[in-house]
């Protein structure tokens, strides 16, 4: 779950600046980006996993892809004999 407004996002962003600096903010989200474990995150913020998964849903969004391999796109593209 997301917080819910644009605005809510934007003060937990500034208040999270406040606290730790825009260089850890822009640590922490590379950090989500690249997928770190929630614990890791944890560790070196000295913070629980439950708040890393907070800022987690606050910060951004996980979208998964599911991409096809070439050679079964091919085998789907193939004309069909007879």
């Amino acid at each position: 779950m997301t917080v819910g407004s644009p605005k809510s996002r934007e003060r937990v962003a500034r208040n999270f600046i406040k606290s730790y600096g825009r260089t850890r903010f822009r640590e922490l989200l590379s950090a989500l980006a690249r997928g770190e474990s929630g614990q890791t995150i944890a560790d070196g913020f000295g913070v629980s996993r439950e708040r890393v998964r907070q800022w987690k849903n606050t910060f951004g969004e996980v979208i998964t892809h599911y991409r096809v391999y070439p050679e079964v796109d091919r085998i789907l593209h193939e004309r069909q004999a007879g």
